[in-house]
């Protein structure tokens, strides 16, 4: 049953570490710099607008079937994007691939939530963790092989015969029941929330980067944010039949998980993003395998979380996962903020280690408790939820730990190079780093040091909220069967 799900768990997480990799070599073959970014910004936008619907749409009418539907848009736009002609193609075929993604992620866990009670979850959230770590470590040194290789176009094309297996497998292992209602998905509320969920993500995303957080283009975003969010909130206390549910929001538990799942986010994502430029830059170490740079972080997340998923299974006990997972996330970026131009790649490796150990505590937990805080008839849409948080807070995440950084790298940069043209850019590649002077090449060790400091205090006030939310988390039994836990509704 597991395996299906892990491997389409794994083509929604691959896709983008691999084609993050194969990007400058497309931009090569078809042109279109300038939309470069929105690459990677229409599977985003689509994956996050679409997550939530996908959720509802499973409670309401059965999850294999529409799993089944996800995984066939996926593949569709896979092999569209493979075939793109020109940049603006496959803008247009990420979009489709993207809608796809959504269907995956909430279809996974709520599939694992609707067949497994939550007392045996623990282990198979646990490796689903495992799948999406691996996922970031792999996607670089995979993409980097197969554009080496076969060039960009498969990376598209290696999604096809991984998804055709997931999908024969899925029609074969998976059984679950085929709901038939009248009732119908509330088109009102999904427009305002995929309206409101754009808004939100382009300002994450074009916030400090294509327009300044003052323009009037990010101000307009975030009135429309708000403005379509409020209505969505108001119009789901009306509708027959809303999208997203208040109800499941009453619960204390699932509430904090929510908060926990955007940290979560917020906080390994921009791990992800910052810690190889300062290995890079400030360590010297080398950008070929770029992937291979976060394997101490990686691997303590897999263990810790297989492992705590098992002792959950075993036990019922999980309270102290998501407080210890809020302490070693403070912690470790506490650490991870004090690394400078005289710290060892060892040292370097157990502060990440550290964070790796936090994020396991707390990423097979967060689906977990969540679950079990919700009925059945609402568990896609709580999976949804929670998946789309964890996103939105990676979003968020990149753009206020890049705002920082950015800032902070410019200006110790004007301070130490007083006489050198001021920088338009904060961060540098590798070739852009050997056309400086060696006088400035290492005013920028410093520079990238002093910006990754920045970037990682936020982080740890992230991780403190994670923290307040563990200790705050109630540990009700987990249920052995579909049934809700009383005390949670």
């Amino acid at each position: 049953m597991l395996l299906p799900l892990m491997i389409a768990m794994l083509l929604s997480q691959l896709d983008n570490m691999i084609v993050g990799t194969a990007m400058p070599t497309i931009v090569g073959d078809l042109g279109g710099l300038e939309h470069l970014s929105w690459v990677v910004t229409a599977y985003t936008l689509a994956t996050a607008a679409a997550t939530p619907i996908w959720g509802k749409l499973g409670d309401l009418h059965g999850r294999k079937n529409l799993f089944l539907a996800s995984v066939v848009i996926f593949l569709a736009g896979s092999a569209l994007s493979g075939m793109s002609q020109d940049m603006g193609q496959l803008i247009g075929f990420r979009v489709i691939q993207g809608l796809g993604a959504g269907g995956l992620m909430a279809g996974v866990m709520a599939i694992v939530g609707e067949l497994v009670p939550p007392r045996e979850q623990g282990r198979y959230q646990g490796m689903l963790a495992a799948v999406m770590a691996l996922a970031m470590i792999g996607g670089p040194l995979v993409g980097g092989a197969i554009t080496d290789h076969l060039g960009w176009r498969w990376a598209f094309y290696i999604n096809l015969p991984i998804g055709v297996l997931a999908l024969a497998m899925a029609m074969v292992v998976l059984r679950l029941p085929v709901r038939r209602t009248r009732a119908r998905i509330d088109y009102p509320g999904a427009a305002l929330l995929m309206a409101g969920i754009t808004a939100v993500v382009l300002v994450a995303t074009w916030g400090g980067t294509e327009y300044a957080w003052g323009s009037r283009v990010i101000v307009a975003l975030c009135a429309a944010a708000v403005l379509c969010l409020g209505v969505f909130v108001y119009w789901q206390t009306k509708a027959a039949e809303p999208v997203v549910p208040l109800h499941i929001f009453r619960s204390l538990n699932f509430t904090l998980m929510s908060v926990t799942g955007f940290v979560m986010g917020f906080v390994m994502f921009g791990a992800v993003l910052f810690l190889p430029l300062y290995q890079q830059t400030v360590q010297g170490a080398s950008a070929t395998n770029s992937g291979l740079l976060l394997l101490p972080m990686m691997s303590a997340m897999i263990v810790v979380s297989v492992a705590a998923g098992r002792i959950t299974s075993s036990t019922g006990r999980y309270k102290a996962f998501p407080v210890a997972g809020g302490a070693l996330l403070l912690t470790g970026m506490l650490l991870l903020s004090r690394m400078d131009t005289t710290t060892s790649r060892t040292e370097s490796a157990v502060y990440m280690a550290v964070l790796g150990a936090g994020l396991g505590c707390l990423m097979q937990v967060m689906m977990l408790v969540s679950q079990n805080s919700v009925e059945l008839r609402d568990i896609g849409v709580a999976s949804a939820a929670i998946t789309l948080f964890r996103m939105l807070g990676s979003s968020f995440g990149v753009a206020v730990m890049g705002a920082l950084f950015n800032r902070r790298v410019l200006q110790v940069m004007a301070e130490r190079t007083p006489g050198h043209p001021p920088f338009a850019h904060a961060q540098l590649d590798a070739s852009g780093l050997m056309r400086l002077s060696p006088a400035v090449r290492e005013a920028y060790r410093y520079a990238t040091a002093a910006g990754t400091h920045s970037a990682f205090l936020v982080g740890s006030a992230a991780g403190a909220v994670a923290l307040v939310a563990g200790l705050l988390v109630r540990e009700v039994a987990l249920r052995h069967t579909a049934a809700p836990a009383a005390a949670e509704l």
